[in-house]
């Protein structure tokens, strides 16, 4: 693994190679190390503001990168005009390096540090839709309990572990911690975590799913009580449908007062998706 003196040289080559490029009129650090919170496992997060054609610029670093600092391998984020490329280099060294137009250069966040160039007034970025998370909730459970009538468990633990994700970042946003990649989980209270270890899934058979489900269901149902009780009002009985008929080790009271156990039922009460209702999540 990578010292912190292994990652400072890397800055400082990534910086003296920008100066040298008439291309690159800005240059900023992004992340912990922009605001000196960063420790000894953080990567480097970096923007070059790009004049001009960014492919060629684009082109040319990553071959720098390559060449002569070793790269392993690269990819590339979505990120509209500009272009995120991420490296891997030699003893697990990171570089997000973003390359953006002149006008883009600017912070979009409270991590941002100008080393030189002229930063543009720029709106920040959104944080995650509670709306829209809470939509991928009543989704994933619906297909985790599909998954598992189907049989396939691997895909209905996928489900599952998505599920407790977005409960995470739903409860981050509601107490106004970070809220993208469980940044802010560290930062939630005991009375919040300590539950979500039960939807944990200890092995891949159907009574452990069928528990980490209805303990997952529970999760979610005590979160939104919490960040959209209207929501949650509505959707509780309809999670109730997802366990209805089933027998076996029951999941803790929601605040409806429903059990979610989950289990499987008999193939008589078993619960299957009307035709058609299937979407591309299958």
């Amino acid at each position: 693994m990578f010292t912190i003196e292994d990652r400072n040289r890397l800055r400082d080559q990534l910086l003296a190679e920008a100066e040298l490029d008439d291309a690159v009129v800005g240059i900023a650090f992004t992340g912990s190390h922009a605001v000196g919170a960063d420790d000894r496992w953080s990567d480097t997060d970096i923007v070059l503001a790009v004049r001009g054609d960014i492919t060629p610029v684009l082109n040319r670093w990553t071959r720098w990168l390559h060449e002569e600092l070793g790269a392993q391998h690269h990819c590339d984020l979505p990120a509209g005009t500009r272009t995120i490329r991420v490296f891997l280099l030699p003893s697990w060294l990171e570089i997000d390096m973003t390359f953006a137009p002149e006008a883009e250069f600017g912070p979009r966040g409270p991590q941002w540090r100008t080393v030189f160039g002229q930063a543009q007034p720029l709106e920040p970025f959104p944080d995650p839709d509670p709306d829209t998370l809470a939509g991928l909730l009543w989704h994933h459970a619906l297909h985790a309990r599909i998954s598992l009538e189907r049989g396939r468990l691997w895909q209905a633990e996928h489900w599952i572990s998505a599920m407790r994700d977005h409960v995470i970042t739903l409860a981050c946003l509601r107490l106004g911690h970070p809220a993208t990649y469980a940044k802010g989980a560290h930062r939630l209270p005991a009375e919040l975590t300590t539950p979500l270890e039960t939807t944990l899934v200890r092995s891949l058979t159907e009574p452990e799913l069928h528990r980490a489900l209805g303990a997952t269901l529970t999760a979610v149902t005590d979160e939104l009580q919490r960040s959209d009780a209207t929501l949650a009002t509505r959707l509780r009985p309809m999670f109730g449908e997802l366990s209805e008929g089933t027998e076996g080790p029951a999941g803790a009271v929601t605040p409806g007062g429903r059990r979610f156990s989950c289990s499987r039922p008999r193939a008589s009460t078993a619960w299957v998706p009307r035709s058609g209702q299937e979407s591309q999540s299958t």
